[in-house]
């Protein structure tokens, strides 16, 4: 059996490594850098940042817009951020009268209008429901954004605007990294925003 100390320790080196490779990671920064201009212009232009994901992802979804809608660090105005995975009865209508895969591109489509964003958080790349929420978001000059794991060949990167792939095989670390990177997206669009 491993002694405890020594898990502890271990998982939080994994998360320091992953965090590490993270900022040391020109391209991230860039994308990162990128991601958070287009929110800022979308929300100058009166739009709307919408979110979803699956399990933590969605759990991750609803924390950043709460972040941005409530407040993150500093008192301002609003913003209109959505996550798509808090209305129960229409994710169940959606599920069963379409199906699953359509649970948050039916909204997209009843909520979205062009110069929005979408932001689809999951941590293989692959979710069904978040490429066809993608898909049509695209069809309706949304701009879009993915948060994966180290997957740069999953359909969420190749059809996202912008992808960032955390660095991580481990669904664990790829979900702190997410949340992180969260955070500071709406520290940096508050900053902006709200000088």
């Amino acid at each position: 059996m491993e002694k405890m100390p020594d898990f502890w320790r271990d998982r939080m080196v994994q998360h320091i490594n992953m965090i590490k490779s993270l900022s040391e990671n020109e391209s991230i920064l860039r994308v990162l850098n990128n991601i958070s201009e287009v929110i800022i212009s979308s929300y100058i232009s009166g739009g709307k940042l919408l979110i979803c994901g699956n399990g933590g992802s969605a759990a991750d979804s609803q924390h950043i817009a709460t972040e941005l809608v409530s407040r993150f660090l500093k008192e301002r105005k609003a913003l209109d951020a959505e996550a798509l995975t808090v209305n129960t009865s229409s994710i169940t209508a959606i599920g069963n009268d379409y199906c699953f895969e359509k649970v948050f591109s039916r909204q997209v489509e009843a909520k979205g209008k062009a110069g929005d964003i979408l932001l689809g958080i999951s941590t293989s790349g692959n979710a069904k429901n978040i490429i066809e929420a993608i898909r049509v978001a695209k069809s309706m000059d949304i701009i879009t954004i993915g948060l994966t794991g180290n997957n740069k060949d999953s359909l969420i990167c190749k059809l996202s605007d912008y992808c960032i792939c955390v660095p991580s095989d481990l669904t664990p670390r790829i979900q702190e990294a997410h949340i992180l990177i969260g955070h500071m997206l709406c520290e940096f669009i508050e900053n902006k925003l709200f000088n």
